[in-house]
């Protein structure tokens, strides 16, 4: 099946990107694994969106994303990229199908990072979670546990306090690096509470989640915290793997492009939080996902956009 344009993502990024490609007359596929919205849609309220001053839920602000892009003509296919070949025609495979494109653009966005310690994998499901917003409401009047400081699980605590007793934030420094004002927000909830300088060292249960095992890492102290539940957010691994040894990557794994969203790969880009870049919000996704798009129209018009 051939296309102008396939894009490799359904997150805010490629849903743009989708929406340009689509509404410029170009025949657009967008490949997406689950559902389009992607790590946006699993978020509870985004206040920093222009254009919605109370603030829109993430599944509500990505159903305007995909059907706005769906009114241009835009195809969406359920189909996981298992592999590219951008050796000569750009080949993308999915689901068992061989699609050809003119022009790629890669916006796979970002998974959870994890901690990697005795019983996260054991318990996950079971008491490990890395979506408070898809998880908050089966631990409803239970104490839990929040790993990580900076905007994600801030956010997420504050949403988790809505069901919980208690929420118990585990930062390894001694300051949050969040935004001041959920810095706050989460300072003046009276539900949550801060292990500073600390680390987890294992998760603790038998059939589910029971406790948590920390370490101070300034003094090498061993403590125990009980808990019911384990929400993880201390960062995101690029979703790159099917694309290595075909464009240039940083060391991380995020895709090295340039102020057009150029890859090493003529013809192919990239856009959203799969990228090399200082910000990863909705709004910076949005501006990746346009710039792309044009960019692609023109590489495959044969014109010079730089």
């Amino acid at each position: 099946m051939k296309y102008d344009l396939i894009i490799i993502g359904g997150g805010p990024a490629g849903l743009t990107a989708g929406l340009y490609g689509a509404r410029g007359g170009l025949k657009t596929l967008l490949l997406e694994k689950a559902m389009p919205g992607g790590q946006a849609a699993l978020t509870d309220v985004i206040e920093n969106f222009p254009g919605f001053p109370e603030g829109i839920s993430g599944p509500e602000l990505m159903f305007k994303f995909q059907a706005q892009a769906q009114k241009f003509g835009l195809e969406i296919k359920t189909a996981e990229v298992t592999g590219v070949d951008f050796s000569g025609a750009k080949k993308v495979f999915a689901g068992g199908e061989q699609y050809e494109a003119k022009a790629v653009i890669v916006a796979t966005g970002a998974r959870a990072r994890v901690l990697n310690v005795p019983g996260e994998e054991e318990f996950r499901g079971r008491g490990v979670s890395y979506c408070a917003t898809c998880d908050g409401a089966f631990f409803r009047d239970k104490k839990v546990a929040v790993v990580g400081g900076g905007d994600s699980a801030i956010e997420e605590a504050l949403f988790l306090t809505k069901f919980v007793s208690e929420v118990v934030v585990i930062h390894r420094r001694d300051q949050l690096r969040a935004t001041k004002i959920l810095q706050q927000r989460a300072f003046n909830n009276e539900k949550i509470s801060f292990r500073w300088n600390s680390v987890v060292e294992e998760i603790l249960g038998e059939q589910a989640v029971s406790g948590i095992r920390l370490k101070n890492i300034q003094d090498g102290t061993i403590q125990e915290e009980k808990v019911d539940g384990v929400f993880v957010f201390i960062g995101t691994v690029p979703n790159t793997d099917f694309l290595r040894g075909t464009v240039k990557l940083n060391e991380k794994g995020y895709i090295i492009t340039d102020d057009f969203l150029t890859t090493s790969v003529p013809g192919v880009f990239a856009a959203g939080d799969v990228r090399e870049k200082f910000l990863r919000q909705v709004s910076t996704a949005v501006g990746d996902g346009a710039v792309a798009a044009m960019a692609a129209e023109r590489y495959i018009a044969g014109m010079d956009f730089k």
